[in-house]
């Protein structure tokens, strides 16, 4: 399921469903589909719902779950699904995102003595019945920050916590910023930071971490040995309302009630979380083969009239993107290296194939309207932050053919392809993940669309690739991927230095500019804590990527999900988080 809570933990890699409808065709050139989305309401009707009953919920995909179940240690939107049903954050939040103490544990701010003041409430008990405590939100930060562990969530926005980048680079064996004042096996942690940040009081800020591990269970796993570890891919511990009690690993998951769950006893008995092909969805709709499954907007014309569901309807956090290659990962300084003379560094080339895109007739053509194209890297959900002058790149052939020739990209007398501005041939390999049905239609029309403006575009491994042998190229700089086609499911709060900062392991298109750090420290100074100027800062690195087209955004999309009519309390809402799976349940 796409569920806004995803924001709570940071950035995720998300799959290929979102690069725009993926299934069947349509060939319809309405937007009913979007039409239908808008009527739909965000959450299913509230009301008492019966102890009892078992549901089974489907995840779409066409390749294995991972299974890393750690938070520090995941970073793929399907792990994250599989594991929601214990996987509670430590904070609850309001609908805008805002962290309040509603939550497994409390906030405190103080701006003066540059504090974050964390408290798990008591009673709030791991699955094995042990309290939660300082420690356990403590050990986060050390799985994040050793590099052991190869964490890809340490981030120069959590260096900002003292200590934290000291022991990162082994100078210090515990982080001094993190102070627990009544002890390892107390309640409370006080964070210490260089700077406070405007965006502290939202979840999913990426200044610090929102949830705890089990360092009892953990604590002699070594650091290197985590992720692979049974205790995180069989048997893993959580706080929230069900326990992991089978796993069929990469494609099935049941969870139970959690019996120390601090709210209390969940209202239903059993979930099931079960990996089914994309291009079946449709037909599990129509057969309610399952209480709770996510539409393929292509398969919306298919599905729309069943009965017995209720649909629930939002637009995520997310975005599909294009990203140029233009550098490589430094392991040893642990910050993107770019370079100069890549196929990719020509910032023309870059704006040309964002201008030969059709990305408004394609998602026309396969979604009804359920996908569309946007114009900027913050999405119109992050409210006054989003820049609507900016445009984006529609399909505008002539203006991609003048950038072109401008850079001296041109074709010898004959030829069908542009050369490099040296004269030497030229070919790009783009890396694209598989999908459904038409992900490969998809696919090769845009490669027929540069064809057009005379750039000779092949997929890389000469297919559409796989989501985790996807990541893993992309995320380890495979010299065989110039550009590739991906999508995130992004956090809560709209700064941005996870995703463009030179220190996000995140940056996968390794592009590292003064101009864009200097932009990306103004978003998040001190002075950003005056709401007009972190705006106006948010509108020029918009501009900025615009015009550098480092990074295309491609689109975003209606997520609809079927939601069986006897089930009361399921809420997309963010405030609805932190309690949805303990008051999601069957009518009474």
């Amino acid at each position: 399921m796409k569920r806004r809570m995803l924001g709570t933990f940071g950035v995720l890699l998300a799959g290929a469903a979102l690069l725009a409808g993926c299934g069947k065709s349509s060939s319809s050139s309405s937007n009913s589909g979007a039409k239908d989305a808008k009527k739909f309401p965000e959450a299913t009707a509230t009301a008492t719902a019966k102890k009892g009953g078992s549901i089974t919920i489907a995840e779409e995909s066409d390749t294995p779950v991972k299974g890393v179940f750690l938070n520090e240690l995941s970073d793929g939107k399907y792990d994250i699904d599989f594991m929601q049903f214990g996987n509670e954050a430590l904070f609850a939040t309001d609908d805008q995102y805002k962290i309040n103490n509603k939550g497994a544990a409390t906030f405190k701010m103080d701006r003066k003595a540059k504090t974050v003041t964390i408290e798990v409430k008591k009673g709030v008990k791991w699955s094995d019945g042990k309290q939660v405590t300082a420690k356990d939100v403590e050990y986060s930060y050390e799985i994040i920050a050793n590099k052991a562990s190869q964490s890809t969530r340490y981030t120069s926005s959590l260096a900002d916590i003292v200590g934290l980048a000291e022991y990162h680079d082994g100078k210090s064996k515990k982080i001094s910023g993190i102070e627990m004042p009544d002890g390892e096996n107390g309640r409370k942690v006080v964070l210490h930071f260089k700077e406070m940040k405007p965006g502290m009081t939202q979840s999913g800020n990426g200044f610090f971490w929102e949830s705890a591990v089990p360092y009892h269970y953990l604590k002699d796993v070594p650091f290197s040995k985590l992720q692979s570890s049974d205790k995180v891919r069989k048997n893993p511990l959580f706080f929230g309302p069900y326990k992991l009690s089978k796993l069929v690993r990469g494609q099935s998951a049941t969870w139970v009630r959690n019996p120390y769950y601090y709210r209390g006893k969940a209202k239903l008995d059993k979930i099931t979380i079960s990996v089914i092909s994309p291009n079946s969805a449709s037909q599990s709709i129509k057969s309610k083969k399952f209480d709770m499954i996510n539409v393929v907007n292509s398969q919306w014309k298919e599905v729309k009239g069943t009965k017995g569901y209720n649909f629930v309807a939002q637009i995520p956090l997310s975005y599909s993107y294009m990203g140029f290659k233009v550098g490589k990962w430094d392991k040893k300084t642990g910050s993107v290296k770019m370079n100069k003379n890549s196929k990719m560094s020509n910032r023309y080339l870059r704006q040309a194939m964002g201008y030969a895109m059709n990305v408004d007739e394609v998602t026309q053509h396969y979604t009804q309207g359920l996908s569309f194209r946007v114009k900027t890297l913050v999405p119109e959900g992050f409210g006054d932050f989003y820049d609507k002058s900016v445009k984006g790149f529609p399909l505008n052939i002539k203006k991609a053919n003048a950038l072109l020739d401008k850079a001296g990209y041109k074709k010898k007398k004959g030829e069908t392809y542009r050369r490099d501005p040296n004269g030497k041939k030229l070919t790009i390999h783009l890396a694209a993940m598989s999908g459904t049905t038409n992900q490969e239609a998809i696919v090769q029309n845009y490669i027929q669309q540069w064809k057009k403006i005379g750039l000779h575009v092949t997929l890389a491994t000469g297919r559409l690739i796989e989501f985790n042998s996807f990541y893993d190229k992309v995320q380890n700089d495979d010299p065989s991927v110039d550009v590739f086609m991906a999508a995130w499911s992004l956090s809560s709060e709209p700064t941005q230095d996870d995703l463009y900062g030179p220190k996000a392991p995140y940056n996968l298109t390794r592009f590292a500019t003064s101009e864009n750090t200097k932009l990306l420290k103004e978003m998040g100074s001190d002075k950003a804590f005056n709401h007009s100027y972190r705006v106006q800062k948010f509108h020029e690195w918009q501009q900025y990527m615009q015009k550098e087209a480092f990074v295309i955004p491609l689109t975003t999309a209606y997520s609809i999900t079927a939601v069986n009519s006897k089930l009361v309390n399921y809420s997309t809402k963010p405030s609805k988080a932190a309690t949805l799976w303990y008051e999601t349940g069957f009518k009474k």
